[in-house]
């Protein structure tokens, strides 16, 4: 079951006219500035022991709607228990994504969600995630600004 908050729902409309007529210019026209690519390839994974860096799309710190591609690298479990000040609509692309809930940082807690999961993170919820023994492409829309704000337990 796929639930959304009546500010979830307000995003939506806004995905058709920002990702319709990119694909349609895309399409129809060539040349330098008209659209980013980022083939699978060329997607930047967030290694074990570092900071993410994320190779389609950026994290707004402006208000808005923004639209990231991130890829795990195996064996990343680098998000300790942490909550986004949003929800955020995630569909796992590829391989397994780990998740958990809570204020204590727990990697053997985590649940696996596969390659076509559809997740919300609801706004000012504590979770921690990363990938285990294979990599993982998520697809994250949220609304800016897409701040993180530590919450583990001491």
């Amino acid at each position: 079951m796929i639930t959304f908050t009546r500010r979830s729902l307000a995003l939506l409309p806004a995905l058709g006219p920002l990702l319709s007529p990119a694909l349609a210019r895309g399409r129809a026209q060539s040349g330098r500035g008209r659209f980013q690519i980022a083939r699978p390839d060329q997607i930047v994974g967030v290694e074990p022991g570092r900071r993410a860096k994320f190779g389609a799309g950026r994290r707004s710190t402006k208000e808005g709607l923004y639209v990231q591609m991130v890829k795990w690298l195996a064996g990343h479990h680098f998000s300790h228990p942490h909550f986004h000040p949003h929800d955020r609509f995630i569909t796992v692309l590829k391989g397994t994504w780990w998740v958990g809930t809570g204020t204590k940082y727990d990697p053997d807690g985590t649940v696996p969600m596969p390659a076509g999961t559809f997740v919300t993170h609801f706004g000012q919820q504590v979770h921690f995630d990363g990938a285990k023994d294979e990599d993982a492409v998520l697809l994250i829309v949220g609304e800016g600004p897409g701040t993180s704000t530590p919450a583990e337990a001491k």
